[in-house]
């Protein structure tokens, strides 16, 4: 069986590794959200071996993550536990929570549902990076997010570049700070918030 494997992935890993590490520096685990191909958690893990990198999705997406989690054999990358944002996350509290390229792809109610998940199990002072594209004032940061929306509506009415404002106000309900906006290659954003208590 051949690994799934993204060349968005491929190409945004090393930025978003950047911009992730000096967040991530007094974490000593991770929550990734919806870990796709399964990429960004090898990736991460290899260069953040301080830290607990507990990758989960969906089950349909479980046996790509696994290979990659097999293959590399690190000591701090977890095999994928299910979750499924309509339903209670199966973890108890952790220090970070890393998501990519999600909530454009689930509906409003289900991003909704990401930030009540947050506010369960994220422990104070902990960290939340957020990475994909944004609208800023209702507008697109660029001609191809906004044909990138029509195309993701075509396939899914209930899917679209969420508004940065919109998102920070669910944060702020769920207890957390605004502490970085990112700028990443091709027009897309790296979200950093902070719960304080």
């Amino acid at each position: 069986m051949i690994k799934p494997f993204s060349q968005a992935c491929e190409n945004n890993k090393s930025p978003i590794l950047r911009g992730i590490t000096p967040h991530l520096a007094h974490a000593e685990s991770v929550l990734e959200v919806g870990s796709g191909t399964g990429q960004h958690s090898v990736h991460f893990a290899a260069n953040l071996p301080h830290l607990q990198w507990h990758t989960s999705d969906r089950l349909v997406n479980h046996n790509g993550i696994k290979q990659w989690v097999d293959e590399v054999q690190l000591s701090n990358l977890h095999a994928p536990i299910e979750l499924d944002l309509n339903n209670p996350w199966p973890v108890s509290t952790v220090d970070a929570i890393y998501t990519a390229n999600t909530l454009h792809i689930v509906s409003k109610p289900l991003v909704e549902q990401f930030f009540t998940g947050v506010s369960k199990h994220l422990v104070a002072k902990g960290i939340v990076c957020i990475y994909g594209p944004f609208k800023y004032n209702g507008a697109f940061t660029s001609e191809s997010n906004q044909r990138f929306d029509e195309f993701l509506k075509q396939q899914d009415e209930q899917s679209g570049i969420r508004d940065f404002e919109w998102v920070q106000q669910l944060a702020v309900k769920a207890g957390l700070t605004f502490v970085e906006d990112i700028a990443m290659p091709a027009n897309n954003q790296l979200l950093i918030f902070k719960r304080l208590l």
